[in-house]
């Protein structure tokens, strides 16, 4: 009878309970400090939450044994026996407050304090029992740890200090699960009297405090006398401390991006951070007298694509230089950085091999004629040689014969996100620093290289659920290919200061120098991590000193030691698919009969082109090689010969023209020869003035216009039309001067051979 009744009664009161949840539900809202550590837990950087608290988020196992049984024996020794309420507390306390007529006694439980602090109020009658029915609520809804957790997340320690984490920092600089028994009950006796119990100021007074409840724990046998008489002999030297602030740059992006969540875990490896800040603020001092104030360093992990080392800035508080701009993020001009992933994306399409032969020579691309770094030209050089000394014209003739589409394309796949805005915009130019870059996008792409081709974002913080969405950008066998080139010792970008050259890591790299000296970027890998550097001024300040492989590379060299030095020297392997044969060595193409000089160059099977070699061609001659002749015009009496001279391009025989350089000349052709020569290839190429461009003329003072056009080697003179009118005959090469007059102009250039080209401009006055 009496098991029914009781029965009935809990049922009565669990249905009151749920009929007040449903008009009064549980509101539990608390911003937290956002909390920024690294991989191993240790806190980097903290804030202050929306309310300009230090309000910590301690994590469940961050709460000790040691600290649970600290707080609960003397704070509320029954918190697991009983329902939000201690019922004989409240009894005792009822009859003492109202036969004495004063508070002599509480009989709040920690479920009662956590909801007095998450719904502060007057200390009432009615709002102690709404505190009741509360505490009730909250012991319905959430577990016992979970409510010990929010005491200790919301218990405060005087001024804007809230909650054991935010104390045991400011206070212990240590998380509260290193805290000492001695540090544990300090923090537990001050809330009930913060302005008398103020650590730093009256930490005499608070070791006696202490001391009397450690007194009491040893009555009580809460802990092992031995723990207990070496806590009372702890001494307290404590003082309020700044909360800790370190990475600023990557903490600031990662509040700002998770602004909701407490405590945000990245990869952050601190003794490895520490050590890159050194060098990268020491390396900013000695540079400074260059007028260079700044550099950024971003390090990858390749197997896990994890962020270990992230430097936004040489210096975050120095605020003349802008050391509060987050370098890695920073959009800025890459120069000659994006050329590994030009010539990866032509290997992959077949276009060209490493020792494929391009020429390095002055060259007018619709009116955009690009220059070399050191202002010099090279003639006949080979892919990798271009790319290895990161010559200009050389990517700009892969560019346009790749087509800009498909290297947009590829930068795209990699999440190169001014790329894709400006898309429309973006000219040949872009393979040389034409579009904006950030460090980050940068070095994610060189970690292709490292992971055989495939692209993944970089990871910042540590996920709940770990997905890696690794997508293919280039084959492997490309990686390959470009580590092979960008791993040689022997080249220009590499410092030329013994310091740096003495302990050369084992690795593969680019460097990039902007347009004007403002960026300066080296970018490295190995089979471990992608480092990615960057040094230049925020203003944008250009300085004649700044350049990729003197001012970026030492610095990217001494993170590699500083990091990685130890490492095992293991490499990359060459991918089954990639096969070495035989090439011309004046073209880098197949070898054909007349091929006599024959090198192995690295070709991808089944993808890279199987064209054969035409650096030779075979002409019929007279005897004194005066003369040429065709097959329509060949001596009757048989007084000739065959003879194989180099099929130069007409752009090479215009930069030997122009240097002076000796070559071997094809003889004039049969004068008396009428065959015209209507073949499509070498005709004569207009380099000046450019195809559908306006030109403006001064009509008080005007100036004449140039004409100019690169044949093949078999022209000896060419004939310039003006729409359609005979200007003048010429030597091939040579430039011809005219006076322009306003109106649509057509220009035409026919060899002596019979082949023409025609451009159209449009002359306007000024």
């Amino acid at each position: 009878m009496f098991k029914s009744i009781y029965g009935k009664i809990a049922l009565i009161l669990l249905g009151v309970l749920i009929l007040l949840n449903l008009f009064f539900p549980l509101k539990i809202n608390t911003r937290y400090s956002t909390l920024i550590t690294a991989s191993d837990g240790t806190l980097l950087h903290a804030f202050l939450s929306p309310d300009d608290k230090w309000r910590m988020y301690v994590e469940l196992k961050e709460i000790t044994p040691t600290l649970r049984k600290a707080i609960i024996t003397k704070e509320d020794k029954y918190f697991y026996y009983h329902f939000g309420v201690n019922p004989i507390a409240v009894v005792r306390a009822f009859y003492n407050n109202f036969t004495k007529n004063r508070r002599t006694s509480g009989a709040s439980t920690i479920t009662m304090q956590v909801v007095r602090l998450l719904y502060p109020g007057e200390r009432t009658y009615l709002n102690k029992l709404s505190e009741i029915g509360r505490a009730m609520q909250l012991e319905l809804f959430y577990s016992k740890d979970e409510i010990l957790q929010l005491y200790l997340n919301l218990v405060p320690y005087g001024s804007n200090i809230e909650g054991i984490k935010s104390a045991s920092y400011l206070y212990f600089q240590k998380s509260p699960d290193r805290l000492s028994l001695a540090e544990v009950t300090t923090l537990a006796i001050i809330p009930n009297r913060p302005t008398s119990l103020q650590l730093g100021t009256r930490n005499p007074f608070i070791v006696q405090e202490r001391n009397k409840w450690l007194e009491r724990f040893k009555l009580e046998r809460a802990f092992e006398s031995q723990v207990i008489n070496d806590a009372l002999r702890e001494p307290l030297n404590v003082s309020r401390h700044e909360a800790p602030k370190l990475i600023p740059h990557l903490a600031l992006r990662l509040k700002k991006q998770f602004p909701d969540e407490p405590t945000i875990q990245t990869y952050i490896k601190l003794p490895v951070q520490s050590k890159v800040e050194q060098i990268v603020g020491n390396y900013a001092n000695r540079i400074r007298a260059m007028n260079i104030h700044n550099a950024a360093v971003l390090v990858i992990n390749n197997e896990t694509m994890q962020v270990e080392t992230y430097v936004g800035s040489a210096n975050f508080n120095n605020k003349t230089d802008g050391g509060q701009v987050d370098g890695i993020q920073a959009i800025r001009s890459p120069g000659s950085a994006l050329k590994p992933v030009l010539y990866a994306t032509a290997f992959d399409k077949g276009i060209i091999t490493p020792k494929n032969i391009i020429n390095d020579v002055p060259t007018n691309f619709s009116g955009f004629e690009p220059e070399n770094f050191d202002k010099k030209f090279n003639g006949k050089v080979t892919v990798e040689f271009a790319l290895a000394n990161s010559l200009n014209i050389p990517a700009v003739k892969v560019v346009r014969d790749l087509g800009k589409k498909e290297l947009i394309d590829v930068l795209k796949k990699a999440n190169f996100q001014t790329v894709k805005k400006q898309e429309k915009d973006l000219g040949l130019s872009i393979v040389l620093g034409g579009c904006g870059v950030t460090l980050e996008e940068m070095t994610q792409l060189y970690a292709v290289f490292a992971n055989q081709g495939n692209w993944e974002r970089m990871s910042l913080k540590k996920q709940a659920k770990e997905s890696r969405g690794a997508s293919p950008l280039i084959s492997k066998e490309s990686c390959f290919l470009i580590t092979q080139i960008l791993s040689q010792i022997k080249r220009p970008d590499l410092p030329n200061n013994f310091d740096y050259t003495y302990r050369l890591p084992k690795i593969a790299w680019k460097t990039g120098t902007s347009f004007g000296k403002r960026d300066a970027w080296s970018i490295g890998y190995n089979k471990k991590y992608t480092i990615g550097v960057w040094v230049g001024n925020f203003s944008g300040e250009g300085v004649p000193e700044l350049s990729g492989a003197e001012i970026a590379t030492p610095l990217l060299f001494q993170v590699f030691n500083s990091i990685d030095y130890n490492s095992t020297n293991e490499w990359f392997k060459q991918p089954d698919n990639v096969v070495s044969r035989q090439v011309c060595a004046e073209s880098g193409d197949l070898p054909n009969d007349y091929c006599s000089n024959k090198i192995l160059d690295y070709s991808i099977r089944n993808i890279s082109h199987t064209r054969k070699c035409a650096h030779i061609k075979q002409f019929f001659v007279n005897h004194a090689e005066t003369m040429s002749y065709c097959t329509q015009c060949l001596p009757i009496d048989g007084n000739y010969k065959q003879k194989n001279y180099m099929n130069y391009a007409p752009e090479l025989i215009s930069f030997y023209e122009l240097k002076h350089i000796l070559y071997e000349k094809i003889p004039a052709h049969n004068p008396a020869c009428t065959r015209v020569f209507g073949a499509s290839n070498n005709l004569p190429v207009i380099t000046n003035p450019n195809n559908g461009s306006e030109y403006y003329v001064n009509t008080k003072d005007p100036q004449q216009m140039q004409l100019a056009c690169q044949a093949a080697n078999d022209v000896k003179e060419v004939y310039w039309y003006l729409n359609d009118k005979l200007l003048k005959k010429a030597k091939a090469n040579q430039p011809v001067f005219f006076m322009p007059t306003a109106g649509k102009l057509k220009i035409s250039c026919t060899d002596d051979k019979g082949r023409s080209s025609s451009i159209w401009v449009t002359i306007k006055p000024e």
